[in-house]
């Protein structure tokens, strides 16, 4: 038999983590339990599967290994009696999906954690935590707060969900659309963070965008009436494109501006700039439609200098209309640095609340530039690297400051 490596087994974890804690959330119907069981059966794969190679079915394998770790805990802990029946029962529960609604295994998943009992941002943030495959502190960078702020807002969500016994069940067709914004909201963080990885040596997750992407097919085929998941969908099919020219062959970051446009993907260009159109005529604007209406805009730019900046801050007005955010706010004073210079666009940034975002140091740290305040712009470029854990951003950035020279 042929040993695991640590790559093999890493993939196992990206492609089945989320989906075997589903299942254990919907066998013993609770989420603590369920997602240390998965984290115990994954430990002992890393500890076995090197010496005996992967099963025949390793996501199969890690369901049945925390099963089992679930069952003995319920037994171990038993101090009432509902807690022998629920070990039993789960003893003899096969793990297959209920019949719903929702067509998709791990789209029904996000549904269902998505619960309206719970705050919005802790749907989001747990739905990501459990099914999204993202971590405790790539969530946190998503939200824009500490690590431990993050964690603590889990731990309170997964607290509520089992002092206030919230079952998590298949929602009925009726219970959809009131879920809608925050199974969205998952699908699009899922997507940024593939996009642009927050941590690590490559600037772009494929595994996250292709999820991502499948999901917003998904919801487009089971809520096609719905201009939001629409745009969401035109949206991420808009900066897939441009994914060959997001690089170098080297595997560094090249920016919007210096792309290579004729790498661009013209048929998920022409895909999405469709989406976009039959959303503009259904005329119900939505912040992700507007965002794809942004990415259409610059899509039909065939080189850099002929974008439409104008009609972009005219977008963005929209944008931040309807969602008022401090990240809102920093996208548009980039499209005004473009129509009206850098220095109107650097009096915007000045009131905005996001001193912990690396994007808005890196943006503070071009317009400086641009404006020849070479020695702020060196500290600005530093705050940003500072605040930059994926590698391949922390060099350009690098090498932005060392031209200052």
């Amino acid at each position: 038999m042929t040993a695991a490596p640590a790559a093999e087994i890493e993939r196992v974890f990206r492609e089945e983590y989320g989906r075997a804690v589903a299942v254990l959330i919907r066998l013993c119907g609770d989420v603590g339990v369920a997602e240390e069981a998965v984290q115990d059966a994954f430990t002992a794969a890393v500890e076995r599967w090197p010496s005996t190679g992967l099963p025949p079915s390793p996501a199969g394998w890690i369901i049945a290994t925390a099963r089992n770790r679930a069952i003995d805990r319920f037994r171990r802990e038993a101090s009432r009696e509902h807690r022998h029946a629920q070990a039993a029962l789960l003893s003899v529960r096969e793990p297959q999906a209920e019949e719903g609604p929702v067509p998709d295994d791990r789209l029904l998943l996000i549904f269902t954690c998505c619960h309206p009992a719970l705050a919005p941002g802790a749907q989001v943030a747990l739905t990501l935590r459990l099914l999204g495959g993202l971590t405790t502190a790539e969530i946190a960078r998503a939200f824009l707060v500490p690590e431990p702020t993050m964690a603590q807002r889990l731990v309170r969500a997964k607290g509520k969900i089992r002092d206030a016994g919230i079952p998590y069940r298949v929602p009925s067709e009726a219970d959809l659309p009131e879920r809608l914004q925050a199974v969205l909201a998952v699908v699009y963080l899922i997507f940024n963070e593939g996009y642009i990885a927050s941590s690590g040596e490559r600037l772009v997750r494929e595994d996250l965008c292709a999820e991502a992407i499948r999901l917003g097919r998904v919801l487009a085929q089971l809520m096609p009436d719905e201009p939001e998941v629409m745009g969401l969908l035109a949206l991420m099919l808009l900066l897939e494109s441009r994914r060959a020219s997001r690089t170098s062959p080297g595997g560094e970051l090249v920016p919007l501006p210096d792309q290579d446009r004729g790498r661009w993907d013209l048929a998920l260009i022409a895909e999405g700039q469709g989406i976009v159109r039959r959303c503009l005529r259904r005329n119900q604007p939505g912040p992700y439609q507007i965002q794809a209406a942004i990415g259409a805009v610059h899509s039909d730019a065939p080189v850099a200098g002929a974008t439409d900046w104008r009609q972009i801050l005219q977008l963005y007005d929209q944008l931040l209309a309807l969602t008022p955010s401090p990240v809102v706010a920093l996208n548009r004073a980039v499209a005004v640095a473009e129509v009206e210079g850098p220095e109107a666009a650097l009096g915007l940034l000045d009131g905005l609340d996001v001193e912990g975002y690396r994007l808005f140091h890196a943006i503070r740290a071009d317009l400086l530039r641009r404006l020849g305040r070479t020695a702020e712009a060196a500290r600005a470029y530093e705050t940003a690297i500072a605040r930059a854990d994926n590698a391949t951003e922390r060099r350009f950035l690098e090498r932005r400051l060392e031209g200052l020279g």
